[in-house]
Parts: structure tokens; sequence; C-alpha cells
């Protein structure tokens, strides 16, 4: 998502169902470009070993001496845009390394690197709704799911294929239909857990629909005869694992699919929103609920209620991972000195009001983020404890679910 000239760019994701020929031409591309990527990658990695850099212009002149050795030739069998972009995607994973942002780039892998090819406006053409890519005949068999915004016309088109072997091309076009919403003034609090997804500071509680527990017996079997396929059949080996593919497939489709409805409602209904600034890839290093975290996809759900915050106009507050919103009381503000995880409601010693753990928590959360937008960023209210200590100063809570 990006916005220019005060419109949002929005990409539309179609299935489409590729003929012999086009399969092959696709394939094809996606070996070339991962291909030239691994090959840029080792040229920029034995320059940085000898403290030199090499940059986008210069991996460009070296793919187009690649391209001219009897080697590499078959560089040329495939449309050029996609390997200079792939190039441009190698820029951006170093420009993400050099500010910290992300770790070193990594080699793209024959099996598990995502088959992907990106397509700028030189390299397709896009017609009355038929779209053709160069080095091909006839326009793509796509799914017209849902319509793109009238006179739309994408700006890039990236093609790929998913490891169940479905077929999927993305349309990068400006969304005028996409704006701020009217302002509503309502805040609320949101609280990640696994008995429940969310629990909102309103008192309601959206269930974990648990999407990998309905295929996990389907999921156990596929991946149990996956197993017993020896790793030299390749064609048996091959079709075992896209069964398992297309059941993993099933799941996350599910998933996304219900998080974007509940996200969209919960920006549409209100002006701020304050979440947990969980770090998920840790938490999931726990080995008796990495699987329950990693079908609840906390992270997925942030994602998307920040991209969606940023187009309607709305905010989305992170609080600090280590603010103890379950052992605070909403009421009086004591910070209880221990809350174990089977407690799910409590009375509160000092004023004696009950509460339910995870309500408790969001109306912390909403009320710690609402003193964000007051005081500042990174500012946490300071909650008094029986004691008389800060409750910001107590040791540091582990994450409560």
């Amino acid at each position: 998502m990006s916005v220019t000239t005060g419109h949002v760019k929005r990409a539309f994701k179609y299935r489409f169902h590729p003929t012999d020929a086009q399969a092959a031409e696709l394939s094809r591309t996606f070996g070339c470009v991962r291909k030239v990527y691994n090959l840029a990658l080792a040229a920029r990695t034995e320059a940085w070993a000898r403290q030199e850099r090499v940059n986008y212009s210069q991996t460009s002149a070296m793919l187009t001496a690649w391209k001219k050795t009897g080697e590499l030739a078959y560089l040329n069998d495939v449309s050029s845009v996609p390997l200079q972009q792939a190039l441009r995607h190698l820029q951006t994973a170093f420009a993400n390394f050099f500010a910290k942002r992300a770790k070193y780039p990594r080699f793209k892998s024959r099996k598990k690197a995502r088959k992907s090819a990106e397509y700028t406006t030189s390299a397709f053409r896009f017609r009355a709704g038929r779209l053709t890519l160069a080095k091909m005949a006839e326009p793509l068999d796509i799914v017209w799911s849902r319509p793109l915004p009238e006179g739309a016309t994408p700006s890039t088109v990236t093609v790929s294929q998913d490891a169940a072997g479905r077929w999927f091309v993305s349309l990068l076009v400006e969304d005028p239909a996409v704006k701020p919403l009217p302002a509503t003034g309502t805040a609320v609090g949101i609280d990640v857990g696994l008995d429940h997804l969310l629990t909102l500071s309103t008192g309601e509680k959206i269930a974990n629909p648990r999407h990998e527990r309905r295929d996990r017996a389907r999921l156990a079997l596929a991946q149990r005869r996956l197993a017993r396929k020896a790793r030299g059949d390749g064609a048996n080996r091959a079709k075992a694992r896209q069964r398992v593919a297309k059941i993993h497939a099933r799941i996350a489709d599910r998933r996304r699919d219900h998080l974007h409805k509940l996200t969209t409602r919960l920006v549409r209904e209100n002006q701020t929103l304050v979440v947990e600034d969980l770090t998920v890839r840790n938490m999931v290093r726990n080995r008796g609920l990495a699987r329950a975290i990693s079908d609840a996809a906390w992270a997925e759900f942030r994602s998307m209620l920040e991209y969606k915050a940023a187009w309607y106009g709305r905010e989305v507050i992170a609080v600090d991972r280590f603010f103890p919103s379950s052992r605070l009381c909403s009421h009086c503000g004591i910070l209880q000195e221990r809350m174990p995880l089977h407690v799910r409601t409590w009375t509160c010693a000092d004023c004696g009001a009950t509460h339910d753990r995870d309500v408790n928590a969001a109306e912390n959360l909403l009320a710690a983020g609402l003193a964000v937008t007051v005081c500042g960023a990174g500012v946490r209210p300071q909650r008094s404890t029986p004691s008389g200590q800060s409750a910001t100063k107590q040791e540091t809570p582990r994450r409560e679910p």
C-alpha cells in the first residue's frame, strides 16, 4: 500500500488459469528471476567481503554481461523486466539491511522460495479487462472475483504460484474509493488472546475460530503420507507435498478472510485503536503455545489493522509489551503482585472491584494508549501500588495471554 497524488495505491489479487504454454513460460521466468537474484546477491556479498559496495546500476550492467555468456544465454528467452525488478528488490533488501530494518539478504531456494515475477507497464498490455504479459500471445484467463476501480489502469502486475500449485495475478492500481472516513471520536482497547481471539475494552469478546484445529486430522494424515514417501520418489513425493500445501492454503485463506472482516469492522467503528506491542516471533518459541499462537495470527491482525487505519484516517497506538495490563486494577490502579494464567476473574483487594481478566486488560490498554496521545509517544501512565511504588518500576512481567 502506498499513497501518491492523494490516492491510495492498492493491490487487487485474482486467481487465473494459465494455458500449458503460459505456465511453461512463467515457470521459466520464475527460475530466471531466482537465478538473477542469487547471482547478484553473490556478487554483492563478494564485494562486501572486500569492503566494497555494489549498487543496482552495477548489478544491471552485470546482468547485461551475463546474458552474453553461453552458460546464461537462456536469460534472453524471458522478459527482461522481471529480471530487472529482481535486482531492484535486492537493492531494497540491502537498503533495509543497511538501515537496520532487516537481516542480511538470503539466497532464494528453488524449493522454498516464493515463485513470483513482477512486470511493469512496458512488459504487459491491459485493455478492456484483458491482461497480456510480455512473451505471451494470449491474455491470461483471470477469474474476476471482484471488479477493479472504474477506469483503473495497473502500474505493476505481479504473477505468482503458491505451494499448492494455484496461480495468482496481483494488479497495483490507484483506488480513489479509499479515503478517510468521518471521524467517530470513539476509542477501543484490544487485548489479543487464545481462549478468545480479541477482547475489547467495551466488554465484547470475539471467539477464536481456531482454523487450524478444524483441519488438524486431515493435515496430520497428509503429512504422514508425505513422510512415508522416499526422497528419491520425485513425482509421488511432489504430489504428497502438494496435498499438504493445499490443506495449509485452505486454512490460511479462512484465517485471512476472517481477519479482513474483523479489522475492517474495527477500523470503521473506531477512531483510535490501542493494541499491545507484542513480539510474536519470540513468543512462538514456546513449544507448548507455538501452534495456537501461529493459528491466531496476531502479527497479521496488527498489520491489517495498521494499513487499513492509514487508509481510512484512523490511529493505531501500540502500548509497551511490558505494560502489566492484566495485573492492574482498571478502577483504582493498584498493581497485583501475581496473576497466574489460570486466573480468569479476580477481585481487587483494595477497592473490591471484580474483573474479567481480559476485559480489564483491554481497559488498561485503552487508558495507556490515550495517555500516550496526551503525554507523547512512549509514555506510560503511572499507577500506584499497595506499597506506593510506580507500576512501571515493578519487575518486568511475562507476556500474559
